[in-house]
């Protein structure tokens, strides 16, 4: 962690899709968070809650039936009011590098992984010559664990977890100011889920270039166990908004989540209590006035009908006191 502006600014970030026939859907609402260099924020909730809608926001990859307000400073560039050029030509790949959460639909379907792996790597380091792109299109995917005997492959003869690989092979080539990625772990057993997760960490933690930006990472992710490898702060979502902000160590040690929503997602897990949530997220286009959490929490009271902020680590009106955790703990 240092005290060099952040990599990534976001503020009042909001996501709205136009639907014919029905109201706005409330995909994401006002997001507020930093990414700093040598920092890995985990953003974290359940399906549906917003975060991949935030990640197309960010590289201007959102359906044309979205509006978006706020900003998201990139350096000095805001990525919101950014126009298709500036993003397409000096941003994805460059200053941005994206694993998709669906990595097969990414991968162009005619060509190998090798002559994809080798036209990123020319494009964004300036390699030239038949066997410097071979030998650099091997080392790039060595990083993300994919066999080099598969690279004269096509997407569709690649399994799922194969694909990923490819992905994140990809990403990494340009060794971009932020990483953005989008569930970087579905498909891989552990072994590739840790090996994944510390590549990722290595990225980030690679020594300044020079160019005085360092390195982020922003991944969004349902895997709490990568996240609490990698992680250093986590953003919880729900219903679109951020409803915790906190450091990991304390939001998987100790004193732990203070949202109940993030004590019921690590709770759900089968090496803690395995105990479920309890009902559905709302409709993202029929919210309440109020915490859209509410009608999930056993502490909810008529004070919940009113939205609450987010102060200091927490948007809830009833957060659990740090020391009832850590008393819960002991």
């Amino acid at each position: 962690m240092t005290e060099r502006p952040p990599v990534l600014s976001v503020r009042g970030l909001s996501v709205r899709f136009l639907v014919p026939g029905s109201g706005p859907v409330a995909a994401v609402t006002d997001a507020h968070f930093d990414v700093v260099p040598g920092e890995c924020l985990a953003l974290i909730g359940e399906s549906g809650c917003g975060k991949s809608v935030l990640a197309s926001a960010l590289l201007g990859l959102l359906p044309a039936n979205a509006q978006t307000a706020g900003r998201a400073l990139l350096g000095d560039l805001d990525l919101l009011a950014a126009d298709e050029r500036t993003l397409a030509r000096t941003v994805r790949g460059r200053r941005i590098g994206l694993i998709p959460q669906s990595p097969a639909a990414h991968l162009t379907p005619v060509r190998t992984i090798r002559s994809q792996m080798e036209e990123t790597v020319a494009e964004l380091t300036g390699v030239r010559g038949r066997t410097a792109l071979r030998a650099a299109a091997e080392k790039a995917a060595d990083r993300a664990a994919f066999p080099a005997d598969h690279l004269d492959r096509h997407p569709h003869e690649l399994s799922g977890g194969l694909a990923q690989r490819a992905a994140t092979a990809l990403a990494l080539v340009g060794d971009a100011p932020l990483l953005l990625a989008d569930e970087p772990t579905t498909g891989l057993d552990r072994d590739l889920v840790d090996h994944t997760v510390d590549e990722l960490r290595r990225h980030v933690d690679a020594p300044d270039d020079g160019t005085g930006e360092g390195r982020a990472l922003l991944m969004i992710t349902h895997d709490l166990a990568a996240a609490e490898r990698i992680a250093d702060r986590v953003a919880v979502m729900y219903a679109g908004r951020i409803v915790e902000l906190t450091e990991a160590n304390a939001f998987f040690g100790t004193p732990g989540p203070r949202h109940p929503y993030s004590r019921g997602l690590l709770n759900a897990l089968p090496d803690r209590t395995f105990t479920p949530i309890p009902g559905m997220p709302p409709e993202l286009g029929a919210l309440p006035d109020g915490c859209a959490f509410a009608p999930r929490c056993d502490n909810a009271t008529a004070r919940c009908t009113t939205l609450p902020p987010l102060t200091e680590t927490v948007a809830c009106h009833h957060p659990l006191p740090a020391e009832a955790l850590e008393d819960a703990r002991a």
